[in-house]
């Protein structure tokens, strides 16, 4: 088991936790929960060992093994395969001592070797591997890839998948979800349902949580406190909690007053000195009991825009995609005012693309898109963030889309997003995921859109945050086309469903739980053996079409390869550059210079690398889109 003793732990003047105590049975799936900062990404440091505890025992297993996501990958020549198969170490271990022993002809080593071997079922490795890829969203032709040709979302991926391959005791997973799609979202529960260690995994998608956890863990107010239950019966349990502790505080607050009435009048009177002293010293071994803090430190709505045109958007027979080849096709749909729509697809469907074409920041390749002369877009996407100036505080940001707005009216508006005192000034830079994202909701909810495009917007969104946002697209007037793996969100705040599949944009008739029956149906088609052909061609023919159709393809993956390779090596060279200067940013030694030119010129370059490495990141998946669908057209 996990056992937590008297623990204390801080980062640098900071106090996240304080004489806390937790014991975790094996087996338990937990999930670890509380507000930006509180400290849970600090207690997985400490659960692996980089971080020390400040006082108190952290006790585990002397023989567990701790899997974990790693946060880097290397640029790596190794295949995708051989990169997850590096994830259980002893296999590995066992493979170099079989290389070893065949090496030196000891018959008995390689024996034993195998028995081993055999054991951990070393034989069937590569297929699990090669099944964990798969359920995480990567075709079966990318297993052979090396790692450093993959961009940093799915290099993410990639260091999800070894982690799983690890034979782990213990699991740590911090946001794991993030930059997954829905259906990748919904294997990976089926998968950490059947897992047969101890999970402890930091996440703030609700329903994520309500699938797998068994326990939670509440990190707040420098403790620790553990639920049984998922996160929707740990909310329950919260609210009983903090109604008994606020009603114990304002007890012990008239206790208080009551002894403080009497110190004040009695204090000075010779023949009360005594008891008002005997009151002074109760007062102090009063062991003060906190307010609950019940309330979110969001409040924000969108205001109704100014106008509402119907449809705002229509789409005729449209075709998307990149340097002339198509994703997706024969679209002819509209938006229409108060259209409330999630989007549905695996990922690499063109989701993000299609998004993109209703945001104008692509062109249709053929057919019309019309839109409204008075449409106004508000469009929430990841590379949204990266636009954000990391000099200039939130403040600066809204003074620029209101240069006439009074300083008082921005602030409040702020305050609803939490940006409140010195958080509206402070520069934007060294913000976290969370807080930058927030920002870019503020501005666009200050622009009062009459269509709100948000691709994933809830990554990097705590859970009160993303409450916040729920409450609030539920009252917004205009329309919203959203893609998200957030489940809660999708069901709260959309009423219809667009299936984008096979190259086309259909309405999907039906609610998540309905796509997720069609997405096994589908599965399941596409795992049973195809029929005989049928057409009635020879097999010369045939062989000779099929050669025609390989040529084709050849001819139209050649341009999109070419600069697939570009951009891989472009992304490697940023990459690089980026560790280097958030290496440089991050040492004492940057900020010890009296001349701060060089600091100001690193965060200047530090940032303008992150932009463009966004930048060619997007550019690398819409190759990767357009080429998965020439490959999907070809089989």
């Amino acid at each position: 088991m996990i056992q937590l003793k008297n623990l204390s732990l801080r980062r640098g003047l900071k106090e996240l936790i304080v004489s806390a105590n937790l014991v975790l049975n094996p087996g338990y799936k937990v999930g670890v929960v509380g507000a930006n900062g509180a400290g849970k990404s600090s207690l997985f440091a400490l659960l692996m060992g980089r971080l020390s505890a400040d006082a108190g025992d952290v006790l585990l297993p002397p023989n567990w093994t701790i899997a974990h996501v790693a946060q880097e990958t290397p640029a790596l020549d190794r295949s995708a395969l051989d990169y997850v198969l590096d994830g259980d170490a002893e296999l590995r271990h066992l493979e170099t001592q079989l290389r070893q022993a065949e090496a030196a002809n000891d018959g008995a080593a390689i024996g034993l070797v195998h028995g081993e071997l055999a054991r951990i079922d070393a034989y069937s490795a590569p297929a699990r591997a090669a099944t964990l890829l798969t359920g995480l969203g990567f075709s079966p032709d990318s297993h052979q890839r090396p790692v450093r040709a993959f961009s940093g979302g799915w290099r993410m991926r990639l260091n999800l998948a070894q982690a799983l391959m690890c034979r782990s005791d213990l699991l740590l997973l911090d946001e794991p979800t993030n930059h997954l799609d829905l259906e990748t979202v919904l294997w990976l529960e089926d998968w950490l349902k059947a897992y047969a260690g101890t999970l402890l995994i930091i996440s703030h998608d609700r329903d994520f949580l309500d699938s797998i956890t068994s326990h939670i863990v509440e990190v707040a107010q420098q403790s620790l406190t553990l639920y049984t239950g998922n996160y929707s019966q740990f909310e329950v349990q919260r609210a009983e909690r903090l109604a008994r502790q606020q009603g114990d505080y304002e007890k012990q607050q008239r206790q208080i007053a009551h002894l403080e009435s009497f110190i004040t009048r009695f204090k000075a009177k010779a023949t009360k000195a005594k008891q008002a002293q005997s009151r002074v010293k109760a007062l102090e071994r009063l062991e003060r009991i906190a307010p609950a803090h019940v309330n979110s430190p969001f409040d924000f709505q969108f205001s109704a825009p100014d106008s509402l045109p119907n449809p705002l958007l229509r789409l005729e027979g449209v075709a998307i995609g990149y340097a002339e080849h198509p994703i997706l096709e024969d679209i002819s749909l509209s938006v229409e005012a108060g259209s409330r729509i999630g989007l549905l697809g695996v990922n690499g469907a063109g989701k993000s693309t299609l998004v993109k074409l209703l945001a104008a920041e692509l062109a249709p390749l053929r057919g019309d898109l019309v839109a409204s002369p008075m449409l106004r877009i508000g469009y929430f996407a990841q590379h949204t963030l990266e636009t954000l100036r990391p000099a200039d505080s939130p403040l600066l940001h809204l003074q620029r889309l209101a240069p006439d707005t009074r300083e008082q009216t921005l602030r409040t508006f702020l305050g609803g997003f939490n940006f409140r005192g010195d958080a509206a000034t402070d520069p934007v830079g060294p913000m976290s995921g969370g807080e930058k994202a927030r920002l870019a909701l503020a501005l666009i909810v200050w622009q009062r859109p009459n269509l709100l495009l948000l691709d994933e917007p809830t990554n990097h969104l705590d859970l009160e945050m993303r409450h916040a946002l729920t409450l609030a697209l539920q009252d917004f007037p205009g329309a919203l086309v959203v893609v998200s793996h957030d489940r809660a969100l999708l069901e709260a705040t959309t009423d219809s469903f667009w299936l984008v599949s096979g190259g086309r944009v259909t309405p999907f008739d039906g609610d998540l739980e309905s796509y997720r029956t069609w997405r096994l149906e589908r599965l399941a088609e596409a795992s049973r053996p195809s029929s005989e052909d049928s057409s009635g061609l020879s097999r010369k023919e045939q062989k000779r079409q099929e050669a025609e159709a390989r040529q084709r393809l050849s001819q139209q993956r050649k341009p999109l390869q070419a600069r697939l390779s570009r951009l891989e090596k472009e992304l490697e060279s940023l990459s690089e550059e980026k560790a280097g200067l958030d290496s440089y940013l991050a040492s004492e030694a940057a900020y010890q210079e009296k001349d701060r030119t060089l600091l100001a010129e690193k965060v200047r370059r530090q940032g303008e690398v992150a932009r463009r490495l966004e930048e060619v990141e997007e550019a690398w998946l819409e190759v990767h889109e357009a080429l998965e669908a020439l490959d999907t057209q070809a089989g």
